[in-house]
């Protein structure tokens, strides 16, 4: 695996725009700015980061959801999820929830707290199209559920979803066996140091830095960036002398069409018109 051959390289560094979303959630957006900044089967990246209660207190009031998963993973603070199907998370530091919209769900997500620092991330994942209308399901992650690993140099790699092989060891996250495989890591690195991690060949990956800057080969991947990699079986990560920690995210493309309006996410137009009367006329969450 350490051939160089079998590396995967920068094809492409996107800059995370500012934006906001909800009801005002400040937030920086990669993944999902405009259909050219997609990473299939990724739909859409937000980082959110504040100590400033105003750029988060307003939350995600009730919103539909069709045709895709969603995965939220809180660093620092505490937010509420309730849905239709009556389930209710308590997410806190170092939590993650992952919900499937399926054929559709209707959920909120608010902040439970009214001073300090909410920080984390929210990521799309698409479906298939034969799992588009499959049932809505949720699962809240408890941070103790979620694999850690202790790197010798400094630093730790957090599993939450897929299954990675390391240092002689197989650890596989929570989330698991789902149809685009995906390879969910949060990974810190000491300074200066460096890790080579492995990805199957047949995903996409990407990388997002949001502490510190690091390198690959000789390409400097700088904070609050979604890093598109080449093809290949590993990729080598070296830190700064501040050190970094960033998201590795892989995942089994889909090779679909894409239609979105919103939070909806189909294959067709005729889908989303589906979608948008469902939702208007109370038969999104039918079964």
């Amino acid at each position: 695996m350490s051939d160089s051959k079998h590396l995967r390289t920068v094809a492409r560094i996107l800059p995370a725009m500012n934006t906001s979303d909800g009801a005002g959630v400040r937030l920086r957006r990669s993944i999902g700015c405009g259909e050219d900044t997609r990473l299939d089967p990724f739909l859409m990246l937000d980082e959110f980061s504040s100590d400033n209660p105003g750029d988060y207190i307003a939350g995600f009031p009730s919103h539909p959801h069709r045709g895709f998963e969603t995965v939220t993973y809180i660093l620092d603070g505490h937010m509420r999820h309730e849905d239709h199907l009556g389930n209710q998370g308590d997410l806190q530091s170092g939590g993650v929830q992952w919900m499937t919209a399926g054929r559709g769900i209707i959920h909120s997500e608010m902040p439970q707290q009214e001073e300090g620092r909410m920080r984390g991330f929210q990521l799309w994942i698409n479906l298939p199209a034969k799992e588009k209308m499959k049932a809505a399901g949720y699962r809240d992650i408890a941070p103790n559920e979620i694999p850690v690993l202790e790197l010798e140099q400094g630093g730790r790699i957090k599993i939450i979803a897929g299954e990675i092989q390391f240092n002689q060891q197989q650890l596989r996250g929570p989330i698991y066996g789902l149809t685009t495989e995906p390879l969910y890591l949060d990974v810190s690195l000491a300074p200066s140091a460096s890790i080579q991690l492995p990805v199957d060949a047949r995903l996409n990956a990407m990388i997002y830095v949001f502490e510190g800057d690091a390198n690959i080969a000789k390409t400097a991947l700088t904070t609050h960036c979604a890093v598109f990699l080449s093809e290949g079986e590993s990729v080598k990560i070296t830190a700064n002398d501040k050190g970094v920690r960033f998201l590795l995210l892989a995942g089994l493309p889909l090779h679909e069409p894409i239609v979105q309006y919103g939070p909806f996410v189909m294959n067709t137009v005729t889908e989303i018109k589906q979608a948008i009367h469902d939702y208007q006329t109370g038969q999104l969450t039918a079964v």
